[in-house]
């Protein structure tokens, strides 16, 4: 079945760096546009960044801009997010998600907290 695991999530001092990890399982990663959203409590969820099928196009949300970097890796079907000079502001459940045609395929979330 689909499946899409993150981790490396955690508590990190301002400042600090973390990197997530997505591995995903049971569809075709490589034909997959790969996303990361968060989202805080009462608020929707938010598109963080986000990586084309070939890796070759990304986005970014302008907070995040310059400061986290997506990226993926096809032969490990795992998407990365690399998060430096992180924010309290930061702080929020991380959700990976794939997109390809009118398929949508969700994590279950990770929480990274920035806090000193």
């Amino acid at each position: 079945q689909v499946q899409l695991v993150e981790s490396g999530g955690g508590l990190v001092q301002p400042g600090g760096s973390l990197r997530l990890s997505c591995a995903a399982s049971g569809f075709t990663f490589s034909n997959y546009a790969m996303n990361w959203y968060r989202q805080t409590p009462g608020k929707k969820r938010v598109l963080v960044a986000s990586i084309s099928s070939t890796g070759d196009s990304t986005y970014y949300v302008d907070s995040v801009k310059g400061r986290f970097t997506i990226s993926r890796d096809n032969g490990k079907n795992t998407v990365y997010l690399q998060m430096n000079s992180l924010k309290p502001e930061d702080t929020a459940v991380y959700y990976c998600h794939a997109h390809y045609w009118q398929y949508d395929y969700w994590g279950q979330g990770i929480q990274v907290t920035v806090s000193s």
